[in-house]
């Protein structure tokens, strides 16, 4: 046996390791190797990131360049290019995105709206039950956005708010027609679009349709349950007048809820929209009130106290009330 031949040994090679590097970000993994000898054409190349092997692995498409892309698809060039602040202010970009982002909403919920009424008017529950649904989520992603806007504090607001002028979400066309599609009739809410005539268009065709409620109460009649003429055959346009008997005929389905059962879940469903409906509204009161306090909207209103009234509103009476009754 050699004395010390533990000292002697040759050194080990260097060789490729993966450690997390002093000082960098927590957890965050390289590769390390030792250097190569000088102009070796084994190591020309640096080795691939794991972010780079994955990609390779998986086999991504990476040019677009004769292939539509997701930009593409999606027209994202002309999304960003749409918010144009008029203030000096940082926050109206918050301003802008948000009422913006609720009009895509809203998009949305009236192409569910109007199919689910369609769907409902022909009989086809079960794809009405699917839109209506999707509507209440909507509803619900509507309302949460409404935390967005809310760090918007008082002193932010008034900075920008002699830029906004007269516009306001009050004479927001798509939310007007989802109002009337939901039964809210009301003629003076034609007249904010007389200016722009396509718009205008839009909001009377939702204001003489049959809404929701509507197809609803003929639905209900087509299966024999007794609904009033004159809530089946009447003015589309005239606000809904809740009706004793219109109670009637849903008690009738709630209380032998076997013996109607796609009745009794649509009940249920038109509950979850107007329950989703109201809280929207109530999150828009409770963030306006935070954000400007009593003072008047933009748009000519009482701003809080209109809102406040409008929570009043009911879209489906007897669904409601009929819970009494039971």
């Amino acid at each position: 046996m050699v004395p010390n031949a533990h000292k002697s040994a040759a050194p080990s090679a260097p060789t490729a390791s993966a450690s997390t590097v002093e000082h960098a970000p927590f957890g965050t993994t390289y590769m390390t190797q030792a250097s190569p000898p000088s102009g070796c054409p084994m190591h020309a190349a640096a080795p691939a990131s794991v972010g780079e092997s994955i990609v390779a692995e998986e086999k991504a498409q990476l040019d677009f360049s004769k292939s539509m892309s997701y930009g593409d698809y999606l027209n994202i060039d002309t999304i960003l290019s749409a918010q144009k602040p008029l203030s000096p202010t940082h926050d109206e970009m918050l301003f802008i995105i948000q009422h913006q982002t609720s009009e895509l909403w809203m998009k949305l919920m009236l192409h569910e709206l109007t199919a689910a009424i369609k769907s409902i008017s022909n009989d086809e529950l079960g794809a009405a039950f699917k839109m209506l649904a999707r509507v209440s989520k909507i509803m619900e992603q509507l309302v949460h956005a409404w935390d967005v806007l809310a760090t918007m504090t008082p002193p932010e607001y008034s900075a920008m708010r002699p830029y906004l002028g007269q516009s306001s979400g009050f004479q927001s066309f798509q939310y007007r027609c989802i109002e009337f599609a939901l039964g809210n009739k009301n003629a003076a809410m034609l007249q904010p679009h007389a200016h722009a005539p396509e718009r205008l268009a839009l909001v009377q065709a939702a204001y003489v349709a049959p809404s929701l409620y509507d197809e609803s109460l003929r639905l209900l009649a087509r299966r024999g349950i007794n609904v009033p003429a004159s809530h089946t055959q009447r003015d589309w346009s005239q606000p809904y007048v809740a009706n004793k008997e219109v109670e009637q005929a849903w008690l009738q389905v709630y209380r032998d809820p076997k013996a109607h059962w796609d009745l009794y879940q649509l009940g249920e469903e038109l509950t979850d929209l107007e329950d989703a409906f109201r809280l929207w509204r109530f999150r828009h009161v409770t963030t306006v009130e935070r954000v400007i306090g009593f003072k008047r909207g933009t748009g000519g209103t009482g701003g809080v106290s209109y809102l406040r009234k409008m929570l009043d509103v009911v879209l489906f009476p007897e669904i409601w009330s009929l819970r009494t009754e039971l």
